[in-house]
């Protein structure tokens, strides 16, 4: 019966990771996702963080910064369009969380041909390219 409930509780949860993944760039809020899925926001973000490790927002950030960071790479939009195109409604929110989890201002990113992923293949590229969550970035070097 347990191991039931623990399917149906990951089953939800990839539902409203797939929504998070989804909606990236759209308003979302744990009050809301919860609803989606039945469920008080407390007892959604504990489930989402047993299940994923990090709790929804955490998540929710992380994929609107690996969307950034390619958007940075592509070098097309400036980093004020590439803010609200990934959803944040704050340049200096966007930038401060940017350099939290790189290490580096979005700016600095975007001008380093180092960062690109020319010649990796895609299945290690995500890995090389995901963002450092719990602020574990290490500045870059000062020259």
């Amino acid at each position: 019966m347990a191991e039931a409930n623990d399917r149906a509780d990951i089953t939800v949860m990839r539902r409203v990771r797939d929504r998070i993944d989804r909606e990236f760039a759209h308003p979302l809020n744990v009050e809301d996702l919860a609803r989606g899925v039945h469920m008080s926001a407390g007892h959604l973000s504990r489930e989402f963080r047993r299940i994923y490790g990090e709790p929804p927002y955490a998540y929710l950030m992380t994929r609107r910064i690996e969307r950034a960071m390619t958007l940075l790479r592509r070098g097309d939009l400036s980093v004020t369009e590439i803010c609200f195109a990934v959803g944040f409604s704050s340049l200096g929110t966007f930038s401060t969380r940017f350099s939290e989890l790189v290490g580096v201002s979005p700016s600095t990113y975007r001008d380093d041909p180092s960062r690109s992923v020319e010649g990796i293949p895609p299945c290690l590229a995500k890995q090389v390219t995901r963002p450092v969550r719990n602020r574990e970035a290490q500045p870059a070097a000062s020259a």
